[in-house]
């Protein structure tokens, strides 16, 4: 799979190849922060087929957390484009941020724990309190 996509204002842009590692609706309370407070939904793609091809994005870590994230955003709209777990060899695509968002199929909701009243979660698709597996 081939997905391309950039920020709103067009000054950052991305490519990224290979097999989805994970499509899914994020509903940890962190996420609600970043999304303005509804589900992240996003693709996780191979860290290895994953490039910025216009643009530069800046960045983001909290140093208050252990196994802090990295976000990844425009610096000129400040549209948060990818996440970097560590550990994980995968770049975090914002759905929205995709030129074709069509190209999501989402198959889990995570983090559920934190879930709010006004979320909405599609009949028949798998949930988790956390991680699958975890």
């Amino acid at each position: 799979m081939r997905l391309e996509g950039g920020c709103y204002c067009g000054e950052v842009r991305y490519v990224a190849e290979g097999d989805p590692m994970m499509q899914a609706q994020c509903h940890c309370r962190e996420c609600q922060y970043i999304s303005g407070g509804a589900p992240n939904t996003f693709i996780a793609m191979p860290a290895a087929g994953f490039s910025y091809i216009k643009g530069q994005p800046k960045q983001f870590m909290r140093k208050d957390l252990e196994r802090a994230v990295t976000r990844e955003f425009c610096a000129e709209c400040g549209t948060h484009l990818v996440t970097k777990v560590p550990g994980l060899p995968a770049a975090i695509l914002k759905v929205g941020t995709l030129d074709d968002p069509k190209q999501f199929h989402p198959q889990m909701a995570i983090y559920t724990c934190d879930m709010q009243e006004f979320h909405a979660i599609p009949a028949g698709m798998k949930t988790f309190e956390k991680l699958p597996g975890h």
